[in-house]
């Protein structure tokens, strides 16, 4: 048995979406290769935020309480990282979050 034959190879990542913008409403207008466009409400990113701050690492237990999301929360930018991922700072100050492709996503009902 060679080196190769005990990789479990990675599962393909997940294509980038096509567009990504803010509506006029704040929410998050992402385009999806193959003409799929999903409407993601600000407060449902910001719930569902993957960094260690809002996710227990160990458990992967959400710690991060959605009663204390402000209801008129917005995104104040949006940055790639690298070819996999956007970072968004938030109104309420939070910016640690990296959302992946995958995750976006999965949001979408993708």
């Amino acid at each position: 048995m060679g080196l190769l034959d005990r990789i479990t190879p990675r599962p393909p990542p997940a294509p980038p979406p096509e567009t990504i913008d803010l509506n006029d409403a704040g929410e998050f207008v992402i385009g999806w290769p193959g003409g799929r466009v999903a409407i993601l409400p600000a407060f449902t990113l910001r719930d569902m935020c993957p960094c260690a701050s809002c996710i227990e690492e160990g458990t992967g237990r959400k710690i991060l309480d959605p009663g204390t999301i402000p209801l008129d929360i917005h995104a104040e930018g949006i940055d790639p990282v690298g070819s996999y991922a956007i970072q968004v700072r938030w109104s309420d100050g939070h910016d640690t979050g990296l959302y992946t492709w995958e995750q976006l996503r999965k949001a979408s009902g993708l």
